[in-house]
């Protein structure tokens, strides 16, 4: 009897890991957007093949899993790391869940990051109704880059141009002005021209008998 009670809490723990193991669940689907990309790059496949996907690489390499659900041993980085991260994109994830079509979790993606690629989740982002992504920096390896590219991703970083600040008419405060500012300089030139011809003219001062 007193072996069958034993028992009973490791069968429940063991029932409880089975359980929370069947409910990470990968996403159904991703997409990509940012510079260099017209429109939406759409990742095929499935979250949960191991990786024999597009969508199943981005997944692992992303670090998907742990920064939604957390894992040990911990991969995520103690914090955003040092250097150049480059031009960010952004991954949309949908995870299928009792709403539908499914919870949408973004993570911050730096494919051109120097040391290779890095991805950020924001914490606290909703799924499964009450469940909360743990959030972080994850440093991905090169192939994840590699998969990206392989889909759409620019192989090299794109030139991203310099956007004017909010209310401005998008240019430098001389667009659409050279014109007045060229011929106000030719009446300047001409009017300093004018000047010295009538000094010229000018009688010098008469002469002393």
């Amino acid at each position: 009897m007193i072996r069958r009670i034993a028992v009973l809490p490791l069968v429940a723990l063991v029932a409880l890991v089975a359980v929370a193991a069947a409910q990470a669940k990968g996403p159904s689907a991703a997409s990509v957007t940012g510079p260099g990309i017209d429109g939406t790059l759409v990742v095929r496949g499935s979250g949960e093949d191991g990786g024999s996907s597009p969508l199943g690489r981005l997944t692992e390499d992303a670090g998907f899993f742990p920064a939604v659900f957390g894992q040990q041993p911990d991969p995520m980085l103690p914090g955003r790391p040092t250097g150049d991260l480059g031009p960010r994109y952004t991954i949309t994830y949908i995870v299928p869940g009792p709403s539908r079509p499914g919870a949408r979790i973004r993570q911050r993606l730096y494919p051109y990051a120097a040391g290779g690629p890095v991805t950020y989740m924001s914490p606290g982002q909703r799924f499964w109704e009450t469940e909360r992504t743990r959030g972080g920096w994850f440093r991905g390896p090169a192939t994840l880059k590699t998969t990206l590219v392989d889909v759409g991703l620019p192989a090299t970083p794109p030139q991203i141009l310099l956007k004017s600040p909010p209310g401005s008419s998008g240019g430098s405060a001389l667009d659409g002005a050279w014109p007045y500012v060229v011929l106000g300089g030719i009446a300047l030139v001409v009017l300093a021209a004018a000047a010295l011809a009538i000094a010229r003219r000018r009688p010098g001062p008469a002469a002393t008998p």
